[in-house]
């Protein structure tokens, strides 16, 4: 057991969450055990109490509980036959360093408040010689496709600072409610956390200075259209906030068809599967091992029933369509 320590956040690290800090420096402390120091105030920045979605900045101070030593970790739980079999089928591509994985539309990337079966409590199914893989960023729930991991530190280390300096070159494809005028542009704004009906936590406008504020750009472009009703639209964000393209596209007022969440005053298009029709389609960053690569995620089942039902084909798609 470790004593109590208190460590300041370095150049390089800022901006990340404290999540994603806490696991790189204390690899061994699962997800959960973390949430549990939180809600203690056992883990705290600047002395003050926080949330895993916290963003730290260059000489904050995070104040780090005693921990047990690595040897020292229960065994990790077993994954089911089930769930194994579940994440091999994920998986689109694996080299030495790097697996990326199509993350079905519903489960959670990593656990929380009556989240009990999610994506980092599978991982131990593509562990290499007792290394366990770890993640590099995270996806929502309900959002599908491409999520890396790193097959040791090193691999999650360089992958992660990629995001961190926006050399990471996401593109999002999304069905939204109507058809965003004008059919190419650029969103941005500040937004911060706040409460809507029933006490839910979403994100909200926010003027610059206002107390937990943060910047967010999003470039998209409309890429086909069934009419006014519906269109097919790509997301390329310059940021990565919370829910910054679901808050983007319904702020601007053509929401993300299926999101119960960040809505407008646009009627559903009808006869689709009420899930969110939004999918990391592809990214394309620097290699651990040098070079650049590129890795695209087929559609989810029920986006793909809604492109045919609406007379879709990505086989149209054959540049980028964010290129001056």
């Amino acid at each position: 057991m470790s004593a109590v320590q208190t460590i300041e956040v370095k150049a390089g690290e800022e901006d990340q969450r404290l999540d994603r800090w806490f696991k790189r420096q204390f690899p061994h402390i699962s997800h959960g055990a973390l949430e549990k120091y939180l809600r203690k105030g056992e883990v705290r920045v600047d002395g003050k109490r926080s949330k895993s979605s916290f963003r730290l900045k260059n000489g904050m101070q995070v104040r780090v509980p005693p921990l047990p030593d690595p040897g020292a970790q229960k065994p990790a739980n077993r994954v089911s036959a089930e769930d194994a079999a579940l994440l091999h089928e994920m998986v689109i591509y694996k080299d030495a360093r790097v697996i990326v994985l199509n993350k079905p539309a519903g489960l959670a990337v990593q656990g929380g408040t009556k989240t009990y079966r999610h994506i980092d409590g599978m991982l131990d199914a593509l562990a290499k010689k007792g290394e366990r893989p770890r993640l590099v960023h995270r996806l929502d729930r309900d959002t599908s496709g491409v999520l890396l991991l790193g097959r040791d530190v090193a691999a999650t280390a360089s992958l992660a600072k990629a995001f961190q300096s926006r050399r990471a070159q996401k593109t999002y494809w999304a069905l939204t409610l109507g058809v965003p005028r004008p059919e190419k542009g650029l969103l941005s704004g500040y937004m911060k956390k706040g409460f809507g009906e029933k006490g839910r936590e979403l994100m909200m406008t926010a003027r610059h200075g206002d107390p937990d504020a943060s910047y967010a750009r999003t470039r998209y472009a409309v890429l086909a259209r069934a009419g006014q009703r519906a269109a097919w639209v790509a997301l390329r964000p310059e940021t990565g906030r919370t829910h910054q393209l679901r808050f983007h596209m319904a702020g601007m007022g053509f929401a993300i068809s299926g999101d119960r969440k960040y809505i407008c005053d646009r009627p559903d298009i009808g006869g689709l599967e009420e899930q969110l029709h939004l999918h990391a389609r592809a990214i394309t960053l620097p290699h651990p091992d040098g070079g650049t690569f590129n890795i695209e995620a087929p559609l989810p089942p029920h986006m793909k029933e809604s492109f045919a039902a609406l007379g879709f084909s990505i086989n149209e798609i054959t540049n980028d369509p964010f290129e001056e």
